[in-house]
């Protein structure tokens, strides 16, 4: 599409948020619309940074991968064996590849399978969690839905889980872990976990659908395994570089499952366009919209935020159709 018909769209959608084309290391279009701060009038700019909600699984799947490179972890690692007495409905054969690939079975703290929206509050004490392991009780006493490796369902808590193997293997905090095995040596300078009850002047307020109040009671204080990190479009450049310049890229988009409901398939912690090599990371949560997608073959990097949900999609189709 033309890019001029951003602004219309925008217009017409309300959009407040980013749009970013990076053909290449080229910035083709660079572009900010609306308000990072409502109550005091701040305007989003091109380098603002957003909470991304999901497309954070990708960080947590690089950062497992690291782990199984350096042999702390493997793909077939069984969740018990680091879980210990923690989580006891979490199936014995349930591993590593199996989390990763939304393919674990386990109950889900967050299931997208259930009658629940976005602006929801669903979480319960958003401000105790400000570590992997306080979500510990979020996580208990879930039944499992289905046997591991049965079939694909998607599934926030698994990455949590995720984040919780990666701190016990690696010997410190998750966090800590994304900082120094994907954030760093990507020089992604402006992409860090914030906490939401006091979000520095450059990072925009998530807002919920068409009101006026922010996100903060709907979201954890502080995110982990299973997303919310806060980014720009300018570091999700450097993240696909970064991505496709290593060992891991093969590996991560490798496609795993098709899944029809999405028209996508999924590799470890990415989705994968449904017939190109196109790699995608989204996100859709309470005041968080985000879409990247990369085209390895072109470099092309197109990257819609939005501190609004879902207020990334109509610009985000429109731009990768």
């Amino acid at each position: 599409m033309p890019l001029g018909d951003l602004d219309k769209i925008a217009e017409d959608t309300g959009f407040s948020g980013v749009v970013q084309v990076d053909r290449a290391g080229e910035i083709e279009f660079a572009k900010a619309y609306g308000l990072a701060n409502r109550a005091y009038g701040v305007p989003n700019t091109v380098d603002t940074r957003f909470g991304i909600a999901s497309g954070g699984k990708g960080f947590t799947a690089l950062t497992v991968l690291s782990l199984v490179h350096e042999g702390k972890l493997a793909l077939g690692t069984t969740a018990r064996s680091l879980l210990g007495d923690d989580l006891p409905l979490i199936a014995g054969d349930v591993t590593v590849e199996h989390l990763l690939t939304h393919t674990s079975g386990i109950g889900d703290y967050l299931d997208e399978e259930t009658d629940w929206e976005a602006d929801d509050y669903v979480i319960g004490a958003v401000h105790e969690l400000t570590t992997t392991e306080a979500f510990l009780p979020l996580l208990d006493g879930i039944p499992t839905k289905f046997k591991a490796g049965e079939r694909f369902g998607y599934c926030n808590g698994g990455y949590v889980v995720l984040a919780l193997l990666a701190e016990r293997a690696g010997g410190e905090g998750y966090h800590d872990l994304v900082r120094s095995r994907v954030l760093r040596p990507a020089d992604m300078t402006r992409t860090d976990f914030l906490r939401s009850d006091e979000l520095p002047a450059d990072a925009a307020v998530g807002y919920l659908d068409g009101r006026d109040r922010s996100n903060v009671f709907h979201l954890p204080v502080l995110a982990t395994g299973d997303g919310g990190i806060h980014t720009t479009a300018g570091d999700m450049s450097k993240f696909w570089r970064a991505l496709f310049a290593s060992g891991d890229a093969e590996l991560v988009t490798r496609p795993r499952h098709d899944v029809p409901e999405e028209s996508l398939r999924y590799g470890l912690g990415f989705w994968l366009h449904q017939t190109s090599d196109t790699v995608i990371l989204a996100g859709y949560d309470a005041g968080e919209s985000f879409k990247s997608t990369h085209d390895p073959h072109t470099g092309t990097t197109i990257t819609v935020l939005s501190n609004t949900s879902p207020g990334a999609w109509p610009i985000a189709r429109a731009l990768m159709s």
